[in-house]
């Protein structure tokens, strides 16, 4: 028989009365008699930067594997949603009741094979195609009516970039072919390299987003999240700057009493042991 809700375990009570317990001291927090001058000021434009850094340390502590780490992390996290609640509870907006409220709502309404009277004899392709088609259902009963609507404007312009193309790609405004796509990169890239030539740095800034859009839309084709191959590829260049600065370390430098040459070959150096050690 599917379930309408959830069973409550005792844990989750524990949980329950801890939160409870975070909403309290965040209260005391923004108190204007006996709070800390601090968090007093805040206001929700001026947190929104901390919630954003604190959502990178989560995925950060994630890629590294230190669990321990991503416990701190999702309280920090944990915290920045206590903290807009509280805010929007002294504005009148709503409370921290109604923000669990409304997302355990929407979780059983995106799972009516879970909590309703639907097949879960699906495969995970059908289970998205369902969950796409409940996400623009809702849409529509906000007047979200346009296909790019609610792609939210503060994500990281590879994310959203990403996105965008997803969404116009479901109503048919996509290249079929891969290949079409690497055509158009090689057409942008041409374009930056004109526009660096004869044009001014507007000009160039404006290409150098077309290149990066597009680049984008290659990593969707290929079936890359584009966010996350950055993310590998800044850690593998950090990894190996720092072996760099390490071996130049042994050799009494540093990076700016070196030169290229030389650290080019300290990069080619540990390049080669890692694909050696892979």
């Amino acid at each position: 028989m599917p379930q309408t809700e959830p069973e409550i375990l005792e844990t989750d009570r524990d949980a329950a009365r801890e939160i409870a317990r975070l909403s309290a001291i965040m209260r005391a927090l923004r108190d204007p008699d006996h709070g800390c001058p601090w968090d007093i000021e805040q206001d929700f434009a001026s947190i929104t930067p901390y919630t954003i850094e604190e959502a990178y340390e989560v995925a950060d502590a994630i890629a590294r594997e230190d669990w321990p780490e991503l416990r701190g992390e999702l309280g920090d996290l944990l915290l920045q949603s206590v903290y807009h609640a509280q805010m929007a509870t002294e504005a009148g907006y709503f409370d921290l009741a109604g923000v669990a409220r409304a997302i355990s709502d929407k979780m059983i309404a995106r799972h009516p094979h879970v909590f309703g009277e639907e097949s879960r004899d699906r495969t995970a392709q059908e289970q998205t195609q369902a969950w796409e088609a409940i996400k623009a259902a809702e849409r529509a009963g906000k007047s979200e009516t346009g296909v790019l609507d609610g792609v939210a404007l503060g994500l990281p312009a590879l994310m959203r970039a990403a996105k965008l193309q997803k969404r116009a790609a479901r109503v048919g405004f996509d290249w079929p072919q891969t290949a079409q796509v690497l055509d158009k990169l090689i057409e942008e890239a041409h374009e930056l390299v004109e526009a660096r030539d004869t044009l001014g740095e507007d000009e160039i800034e404006a290409e150098m987003g077309d290149l990066l859009f597009v680049m984008a839309n290659l990593a969707r084709h290929m079936g890359v999240d584009p966010e996350v191959a950055l993310r590998r590829s800044n850690d593998k260049f950090t990894r190996r700057f720092k072996y760099i600065e390490r071996e130049l370390q042994k050799r009494g430098k540093r990076p700016v009493e070196s030169d290229l040459d030389e650290m080019d070959a300290l990069w080619n150096e540990i390049r080669g042991a890692e694909k050696t050690a892979d």
